[in-house]
C-alpha cells in the first residue's frame, strides 16, 4: 500500500508539472538536430558536399511535405569535442520525427534514388561515403519548439 501511495504521489506531481508548463506555452513542432565536427581542413569541402547532396534532398522532402523545414548552423567550437556544424530538420510532431512510416520511407527512398540516379541503396551508400571522411558525428537530439503564451 505504501508503494501505491508513493507511486500515486509521484504521478500527481508529474501531471501537475505538465499542467503548469502548459499554462506557459502551446506545443509546437519538433526539431531533430545532429551535431558534427569537421575534420581539420575539411570544413569548406564538407559544406560544399552538403550543398550538393543534402540540400537538394531536403528541399525535395520539404516540397513533398515529408518535413516542415530544415536549417544548418555553424559556430566556432569551444573545444575539440564540440560541434562546428549542426543540421536540424523540423517535423510536425515527435511521432513524425521518431516513428517509422512506410509511406514516408518510400517517398524518401524515391527522392534519394532520383538524386543519386540509382535505387540501389548499396550504391547510394557508396556514393555518399566520402562525407564520412570529412567529419565526425557527435550526436542527435530532439527538441520541441514551444510558443510562449503572453502574460495577461
Amino acid at each position: 500500500m505504501k508503494k501505491f501511495a508513493v507511486g500515486l504521489l509521484a504521478a500527481g506531481l508529474l501531471a501537475s508539472g505538465a499542467a503548469v508548463a502548459q499554462e506557459h506555452w502551446t506545443e509546437g513542432p519538433v526539431w531533430e538536430c545532429s551535431a558534427y565536427r569537421t575534420n581539420p581542413g575539411m570544413f569548406n569541402t564538407y559544406i560544399k558536399w552538403i550543398r550538393s547532396h543534402s540540400e537538394p534532398i531536403n528541399a525535395e522532402a520539404k516540397k513533398q511535405g515529408l518535413i516542415l523545414d530544415y536549417k544548418a548552423f555553424v559556430k566556432a567550437p569551444s573545444d575539440e569535442n564540440d560541434y562546428d556544424v549542426l543540421f536540424c530538420t523540423l517535423y510536425s510532431s515527435y511521432g513524425k520525427a521518431l516513428d517509422y512510416n512506410k509511406g514516408d520511407d518510400e517517398k524518401f527512398e524515391k527522392i534519394s534514388a532520383a538524386h543519386w540516379a540509382t535505387a540501389d541503396q548499396d550504391k547510394q551508400r557508396e556514393q555518399s561515403a566520402p562525407r564520412l571522411e570529412m567529419r565526425r558525428f557527435l550526436g542527435t537530439t530532439y527538441v520541441r519548439e514551444v510558443n510562449l503564451r503572453p502574460i495577461n
